[in-house]
């Protein structure tokens, strides 16, 4: 079974990790078919952090799971933090397939979409 995981920083403002959950529950509504199971997960200073949400989807049952990064640039979190709390879940769980998604910011289409919100 496939899973989707939206991987945040993570806030000590607790709207601001709601707001991610709230994300992650209507993509779950959109992206069913593909991704049965979907999930939230942060860097830090928010729960559960990445490793628990990977465990989390595999104790649902994910066999695959795609990690998505919600974050607009490849900075130090994309391009390393992020990769290496993964690969500690997949060296954990050798078996299970855990791949990294492109980041929120190099999305086809984001930029047209952006363009089209500020008119």
């Amino acid at each position: 079974m496939k899973a989707l995981v939206v991987i945040a920083h993570g806030s000590r403002r607790a709207a601001s990790n709601d707001e991610v959950g709230e994300l992650a529950c209507q993509l779950a509504g959109l992206v069913v078919n593909d991704y049965p199971i979907v999930g939230v997960g942060f860097l830090e200073l928010a729960e559960p952090l990445i490793p628990d949400a990977l465990e989390k989807a595999i104790a649902e049952g994910a066999s695959e799971i795609c990690v998505f990064p919600y974050f607009l640039s490849a900075g130090r979190h994309v391009v390393t933090d992020v990769p290496n709390e993964v690969q500690v879940v997949q060296d954990k769980y050798p078996d299970i397939s855990i791949k990294m998604l492109p980041y929120l910011g190099v999305l086809p289409g984001l930029k047209n979409f952006i363009a089209k919100s500020l008119i």
